[in-house]
């Protein structure tokens, strides 16, 4: 019987080699863990572990039932003999993992295998193997995760799995004489054997589980690390200078050839292999990357990357989707050189990289909006009592009162107005067209006064924009800065137009004015950084643009188009999404 016993241990090792081997690849790992099997994952199941009965069969030992003597190797049987095997490991592990069906479904395979052998237990043996499928499938009631199965449990399954076979053969092998001697020969040592098989099976499982958490955790202990890390860099929103400083400092943390970050449209910064054509500032090269922004999903690249670079070294790539307020704003993007290092875990790293940085942006954009409001409080309330304004406004109203009473009770509702709509800005997020038109028109009434036949105003307004919403304080601010910088140094001859009209798919609000314009460089600077200025609101450019794509979206931009000698015009596109609200 020991010795027996032993020549089984040698053959079970096999058994747990092939087990862990299997452990080892990728999409087999990915089976075991699966929560639900579906159709497909259920046969793939019943095949592989149907094969693990069948090699368990073959490793098995010839046993002759009359003089029982036992020899290597299991092919087809004369009548008196039978196999002494480690076939019901492999069927009893997938009833355990999936469920009834998976371990019926192995145990037809790898018990019609066995009666197609022969023997006089040939029945015997493929039906207990089928049985034993169906109950370790039953006991479980329901799928579990590996670690849910101890190896004690798959122990006593697997023995009782086998000592099932042996009472099935006792009460169906005959000649019973024959059937007992078998039993009385190889019954223990097999029930042994086949137990601790099973215990050594769902112990290599529960080890490649416990090696994919502890890999998760320090997954999650190194993005909350890299997370801190980015915070800084990310205060200032999404730029070139923050993509590079993240790039740099991920190529470092995680096992990749390349990193790089996008907008919408370009290449914010790209860090490791194929720096040599991925520069910043350039069009996005790859259409998977514009798949990702135009879907919000992740993508793995799996064939090699399609770059229109003839050399370029990327070969496979994660491409996770950077959101902010749930509209994609840009990619991060790990590129990697072989198919092995796009396992789960790091597909879950970078998901969890690209929510945070997600989370980051959302943060910067609320700070960001916060710091605007301020400054615009600040300086709007510094405009209501701005000495210049007020003095000469007075100074107009108290001339007409002599000449023109109508006219300076006029003016000073005008002022009245202008000055309520600025005290409101502080408070109030956002207005309308027509009361930013309003605002505008009380403005220019007391400007025009001062400046009497020397402003021309005209305004070009298309019907039905009446309730579009605007920043508060967003057309007066574009207004004043005619005034102040276009149009102060005119002698005479100076026009201001205000148009708002309907352009294709975007509604177009525009101030031109015919005054002194301003050079390429200065336009370019207008809308990209703050320009400070002791004239006018206080409120620039850049600080009117930002608030726009706060409030109203990206997709609203603002241009604009100067000459030197020939005035600036000031354009605000919206498209007619954003108008009705959708």
């Amino acid at each position: 019987m020991w010795q027996l016993l032993l020549s089984l241990f040698e053959r079970l090792a096999i058994i747990v080699m092939i087990a862990f081997l299997l452990t080892r690849l990728p999409y087999f790992r990915k089976l075991i863990f699966q929560q639900e099997l579906n159709s497909i994952q259920r046969f793939l199941f019943m095949i592989i572990f149907g094969l693990f009965g069948i090699i368990g069969t073959y490793t098995g030992l010839t046993i002759h039932a009359e003089t029982a003597e036992f020899s290597k190797g299991a092919g087809f049987l004369q009548e008196e003999e039978a196999i002494a095997n480690s076939r019901v490991i492999g069927v009893v592990i997938a009833g355990l993992l999936g469920g009834w069906r998976v371990g019926l479904g192995a145990g037809i395979i790898a018990g019609g295998h066995r009666l197609f052998l022969g023997g006089f237990t040939a029945v015997a043996c493929g039906v207990s193997t089928m049985i034993a499928g169906l109950l370790a499938g039953i006991v479980t009631k329901r799928r579990q995760k590996p670690f849910a199965l101890s190896s004690s449990s798959a122990l006593y399954i697997g023995m009782s799995a086998e000592g099932l076979q042996m009472l099935v053969i006792l009460l169906t092998a005959k000649p019973f004489e024959q059937a007992w001697a078998l039993v009385e020969k190889i019954g223990i040592p097999m029930i042994i054997a086949n137990g601790i098989g099973c215990a050594i099976f769902i112990l290599v499982i529960r080890s490649v589980l416990q090696e994919e958490e502890k890999v998760g955790a320090l997954h999650a202990e190194k993005a909350m690390r890299l997370a801190e890390a980015t915070v800084s860099h990310l205060r200032n929103g999404l730029n070139p200078a923050s993509a590079k400083a993240i790039c740099e400092l991920f190529i470092r943390e995680v096992p990749s050839v390349a990193v790089a970050v996008t907008d919408r449209e370009r290449i914010l910064a790209h860090v490791g292999a194929g720096a040599d054509h991925h520069f910043t500032d350039q069009p996005i090269q790859t259409d998977t990357t514009r798949i990702v922004i135009d879907t919000g999903e992740m993508l793995v690249v799996r064939e090699r990357v399609v770059c229109h670079h003839e050399h370029c070294p990327l070969q496979k790539a994660i491409i996770a989707p950077l959101k902010r307020k749930d509209e994609t704003v840009g990619t991060l993007k790990f590129y990697f050189q072989s198919e092995a290092d796009l396992s789960s875990v790091a597909f879950e790293f970078v998901k969890g990289l690209s929510s945070l940085l997600s989370l980051q942006l959302e943060i910067a954009e609320a700070e960001k909006y916060y710091q605007l409001m301020k400054d615009a409080e600040i300086k709007a309330l510094h405009a209501q009592v701005q000495p210049h304004f007020l003095f000469n406004a007075l100074n107009t109203i108290v001339s007409c009162i002599r000449i023109d009473p109508n006219q300076a009770r006029q003016l000073l509702l005008s002022l009245a107005q202008y000055f309520r709509k600025n005290l409101g800005s502080s408070t109030e997020l956002l207005s309308t067209l027509d009361e930013e038109l309003k605002h505008v028109k009380a403005y220019l009434t007391i400007v025009q006064a001062r400046f009497q036949d020397k402003l021309q105003v005209e305004y070009e307004i298309e019907e039905g924009f009446e309730q579009l919403a605007l920043p508060t304080l967003t057309l007066q601010p574009l207004v004043e800065n005619a005034v102040n910088h276009g149009l102060k140094p005119m002698k005479k001859g100076s026009r201001i137009k205000v148009k708002v009209q309907s352009v294709g798919s975007h509604v177009h609000i525009s101030v031109s004015d015919n005054g002194k314009g301003m050079d390429d460089r200065t336009v370019a600077t207008l809308l990209k950084q703050p320009v400070s200025s002791a004239k006018g609101a206080g409120i620039g450019l850049y600080n009117v643009n930002e608030r726009l794509k706060l409030l109203l979206g990206e997709n609203v931009q603002m241009s604009i188009v100067s000459e030197l000698e020939k005035g600036t015009t000031v354009i605000i596109r919206i498209p007619n999404s954003v108008v009705k609200g959708e």
